[in-house]
């Protein structure tokens, strides 16, 4: 604990941003970081608690070890602080940028709504060690012999690939898309994280030994039981990209659309590839989103870059309460209110709202047609109402793995009740020899640090599989 009253003296400080009216003419990060002085500053303010619940298995998945690296940093020591932070975590410049920051929700200190800056001082400690060249690749010493093929360039994927590579496995990871990164990359917009951060961990990768297959689909170009046979493993780490059916009324009309196409358009857009599929843009329109998450959220603040007239975003549940009750609900995620930047942006929000359907004309759509819920979200009669939309953008969360793919190829491979790839977490290993899973393909929609734990486990659980024992962390 580098400042024992440190939380007494110091105010909590965090990121400021661009203001509004600069940031949405433009796709790049907005955020406004704190100097180092302010940033050792705030890291004085950990309590160094007796039972530190920012990084149990309710504050931090990834379990990284927030108080030891709060300290180096308070103590100027970056350079271990960043070696802490990357013992448990290899990307920790995505997650200090796009993680949820659970840890802050579970921090002693928000019992008063002055949690520690825990996000921003993880994303300082990433940076500085990239810009000091402390971030370098680590070969293995010797090879094994063994090779594993990982099913996509994810958070999952990445994370197990290179931990498998730093043992000395040979690791080829297949990907679909023409470069790596999955959701970080083609989901999350660039004003969230900026894409060069993802080719300084592949180029690391690459560098460790991980070879990646672009353009490669599994089922289509090549196919399962070329992987089985190929490889001593095959870990699957596809994600979730199922979306989930509305089931609404006037689903097939021009203008509306899934999420997940219109975002990775514009992702597409910014990192300079094309597309065959009709653009989907919501410049000079009225736009609707229809759910109440991130993904949400990411699809207001990308319409108003593109010159949306007008951002309604309906969310069916309540609005939810300015101040959780801490004594109930502390040290787990708390439901209250929360402003994301893109809804500060200008958008409108309707809670408490049921989407009835999508109203059109001539084939185009027009409106959406709402109503008000009761208690138990059911609509109430004589509370209809209808929004203006010429874009409406159904972002309501994903319901499994992408269906009619490769795995259907592997008749016998057991799923969840939910359509998952069924495998516990400690072997994670699926009832197909030699077939792992991890990451969202495995547990449903998830956060990304949800995703780097896994990937790190399977590769444990990889590494065991093929020689018998493991030095990688669990």
């Amino acid at each position: 604990m580098g400042k024992v009253t440190g939380f007494l003296e110091i105010d909590r400080q965090d990121q400021k941003y661009q203001p509004a009216s600069d940031r949405v003419r433009h796709f790049r990060e907005f955020t406004l970081p704190l100097s180092e002085q302010e940033v050792q500053r705030q890291a004085a303010r950990c309590m160094d608690c007796g039972i530190p619940y920012c990084h149990g298995p309710q504050g931090c998945p990834v379990d990284n070890q927030i108080p030891d690296w709060n300290d180096l940093v308070y103590s100027d020591d970056w350079q271990g602080a960043a070696y802490d932070l990357h013992s448990t975590n290899n990307f920790p410049e995505f997650t200090g940028r796009v993680c949820p920051a659970p840890c802050e929700e579970a921090c002693t200190l928000n019992l008063e709504d002055v949690p520690v800056s825990i996000k921003t001082i993880e994303q300082a400690i990433a940076d500085k060690a990239w810009d000091n060249g402390w971030v370098r690749p680590q070969p293995a010493n010797f090879q094994t012999g063994k090779t594993v093929a990982v099913i996509g360039a994810g958070s999952a994927g990445m994370a197990a690939a290179q931990q498998l590579a730093r043992v000395g496995h040979s690791v080829h990871v297949y990907e679909r898309e023409p470069k790596a990164g999955g959701l970080l990359r083609y989901g999350i917009p660039d004003f969230k994280m900026e894409k060069h951060h993802i080719e300084r961990r592949v180029r690391q990768m690459e560098a460790e030994g991980v070879t990646f297959h672009y353009g490669v689909d599994i089922g289509v170009n090549a196919t399962m039981q070329e992987l089985i046979d190929g490889h001593d493993a095959v870990l699957i780490a596809a994600g979730a990209e199922h979306p989930r059916d509305p089931g609404l009324p006037g689903m097939d009309l021009t203008g509306v659309h899934y999420a997940m196409p219109f975002l990775v358009q514009q992702n597409r857009r910014v990192g300079g590839e094309t597309f065959d599929e009709e653009p989907i843009l919501a410049g000079g329109k009225h736009v609707v989103v229809i759910g109440g998450g991130d993904t949400a959220s990411d699809c207001i603040g990308t319409s108003f870059r593109q010159g949306a007239l007008t951002v309604t975003q309906l969310d069916i549940r309540p609005m939810p309460p300015l101040k959780e009750d801490k004594l109930t609900v502390w040290p787990y995620w708390p439901t209250k209110f929360r402003t994301s930047s893109s809804q500060a942006e200008g958008a409108e929000r309707e809670f408490a709202a049921a989407t009835l359907g999508i109203v059109g004309k001539n084939g185009r759509a027009t409106h959406v047609q709402c109503a008000r819920v009761d208690e138990k979200r059911r609509p109430i009669e004589g509370t209809e109402f209808l929004l203006k939309a010429d874009l409406v953008l159904i972002a309501i969360g994903f319901s499994g793995p992408k269906q009619g793919t490769y795995l259907d190829e592997l008749s016998t491979l057991e799923r969840d009740r939910r359509g998952n790839v069924a495998a516990d977490t400690e072997g994670y290993q699926t009832n197909v020899k030699k077939v792992f899973a991890a990451g969202d393909v495995r547990r449903g929609q998830s956060l990304v640090v949800w995703a780097i734990k896994e990937g790190r486990q399977a590769a444990r659980a990889i590494d065991i599989y093929l020689t018998g024992a493991s030095t990688l962390p669990r």
